[in-house]
């Protein structure tokens, strides 16, 4: 997240006041060495690669703060989250990757840094690369598995975390459906939020909202992620002097960052980056396999499925984007139950022949799941276009309304679990809808201006 930030305030630098405002921050990064006598990288591919690891780090954090945002467990001086982000050869694109805390991993042979012991290669689950042998090891591990080379390190703990999003006057955050977690405090309620320092932390360790654990917590990182970019581009934050190195310093002064990741680093790129938007970047998590693999002394772990992790990382390797950067997906409306879980049987109610026909095509084409025969309406007079339910699928009925802008919803108690679209003389096409999230085994990308909350303008569109 912080390397983001970084360099996305970055483009002060093309005013001409970038190199004043930022001279002297560089002192407030603490370095390390994640680099140190490691051999046998990967070979170097076009483009930058930067690690990105949140550690579940506590030790700054206040009383209030450890009681408001339950913060009280103890940590695992492990990494939280862990993302690959590429950034194009031309600094038009920037590809984020999520890899699964619990993803299996084979640890190379390595020095304890605690206890000092000799260990050979072992089993274990990606994030304790990190407690075993802090930066270098994770970087190693990291390597290993997806074959990209890193150029520069970056870690952010839990109380720099919060003083970001504090720097930046908080990050809007959109949901489709209430987000509710009793182990870290989350509760909201469908709708846009301006979420603080603590309550975005919050948003962001949830893993008890539904069965999905830390897969759907990965998608909202990557969701707050293209909202703090969003943010910090779009803010005029960028355009004050005084108020950027506030922010600068904030985000710079608590973080660890390898030797070569300088200001003056960032600040090129900066330049370089002029242009950058929450579209320009793309966001994926590396598919896992559908089965855990049990592991003595380990537990349960997440496989990679092999083929497309490979297509992934070698995208990466080849400067190739991940997502379609010409899709219409940003135009879809986001809806809470994904369209490929709804069965739908449309009834024309005009006297237009083929009308039928027509939305039942463009509705598979949207994703529902559709009887593909059309059928004539009782009334073939109708004005209004109506969507009938059974209360017990009330959710999956706001998800097909979503796609007929205006329509009247009625309950039909007893109808079963198949909706009934009747088309009324008011239907001219039927709206794109997407889930909020990619659909479980999902391995394509998103842009990020598929997962930040609709500009003004658009969501008045929709």
């Amino acid at each position: 997240m912080r390397a983001v930030t970084a360099l996305s305030v970055a483009v002060l630098a093309s005013s001409g006041v970038g190199h004043a405002v930022m001279s002297g921050l560089d002192s407030g990064i603490e370095r390390v060495d994640p680099f140190k006598d490691m051999k046998n990288r990967p070979e170097a591919g076009r483009g930058l690669n930067i690690l990105l690891a949140g550690t579940d780090g506590r030790d700054t954090i206040t009383e209030e703060q450890r009681q408001a945002y339950r913060l009280g467990g103890k940590p695992c001086h492990c990494t939280d989250t862990l993302m690959l982000l590429h950034l194009s050869a031309d600094h038009s694109r920037v590809s984020v990757v999520s890899l699964p805390r619990d993803s299996y991993a084979m640890m190379p042979p390595h020095t304890d840094r605690t206890s000092g012991e000799e260990h050979r290669p072992h089993p274990v689950k990606l994030n304790a690369a990190y407690a075993e042998g802090g930066p270098e090891l994770t970087v190693r591990t990291v390597e290993k598995m997806t074959e990209v080379k890193i150029d520069h390190y970056v870690e952010v703990d839990f109380t720099s975390f919060m003083e970001t999003v504090d720097a930046v006057g908080g990050v809007e955050i959109c949901t489709v459906r209430r987000l509710k977690d009793s182990y870290t405090g989350l509760d909201l309620a469908p709708g846009p939020h301006r979420l603080d320092g603590g309550q975005a932390l919050q948003y962001v360790r949830s893993r008890h909202l539904d069965g999905t654990g830390d897969l759907s917590r990965m998608q909202r990182q990557q969701r707050f992620l293209a909202a703090l970019t969003a943010e910090v581009t779009g803010s005029g934050v960028l355009l004050n002097p005084v108020r950027f190195r506030e922010v600068a310093q904030s985000v710079l002064g608590s973080l660890r960052a390898d030797s070569g990741f300088t200001t003056e680093r960032m600040l090129d790129l900066g330049k370089a980056m002029r242009g950058f938007t929450p579209a320009s970047a793309e966001f994926t998590s590396v598919p896992v396999q559908e089965e855990a693999r049990e592991v003595p002394a380990v537990g349960n772990t997440l496989v990679w499925k092999a083929k497309e992790a490979k297509r992934i990382f070698g995208a990466l390797r080849e400067d190739r984007p991940l997502a379609d950067h010409d899709s219409a997906r940003s135009k879809a409306t986001v809806v809470d139950v994904p369209p490929e879980q709804i069965r739908v049987q449309v009834e024309n109610g005009t006297p237009r022949q083929g009308l039928g026909a027509q939305a039942d095509r463009a509705l598979r084409a949207t994703g529902f799941g559709t009887s593909g025969q059309a059928v004539d309406a009782a009334d073939r007079a109708t004005a209004r276009t109506t969507v009938l339910y059974d209360p017990r699928w009330d959710r999956s009925a706001r998800t097909v309304a979503a796609a007929f802008p205006g329509a009247e919803v009625k309950a039909a108690p007893g109808q079963g679990g198949t909706l009934r679209v009747v088309l009324g003389a008011d239907f001219t096409e039927v709206h794109p809808v997407r889930a909020e999230d990619p659909p479980e085994g999902a391995t394509g990308a998103l842009r990020g201006d598929e997962v930040t909350c609709p500009r003004p303008e658009a969501a008045g569109k929709a």
